[in-house]
């Protein structure tokens, strides 16, 4: 997909989302429910994926922002 084509279907979408928000008001509370736990769910999955991401880097990159050295792995032998 190209960008010019990637940024009109996110324009088409935040457009849907302000129609959404604009008619909230006069909406029933079933269709409100519903949007506040669709709304709740994606903003659940970023937050998540924010954590998952930083907690993935910080593992591997340590405080200061170099790459900790691979442990040695010791073999494991059986007993005689």
């Amino acid at each position: 997909m190209s960008s010019e084509g990637f940024l009109k279907e996110v324009q088409a979408i935040g457009e849907k989302f302000l129609l959404k928000l604009q008619k909230l008001p006069k909406a029933e509370p079933v269709e409100i429910v519903s949007f506040t736990v669709v709304l709740l769910f994606i903003v659940t999955v970023l937050v998540l994926t924010i954590i998952a991401c930083s907690c993935c880097c910080y593992s591997c990159c340590g405080c200061d922002g170099r790459p900790e050295p691979r442990h040695r792995k010791s073999q494991v032998r059986p007993a005689a």
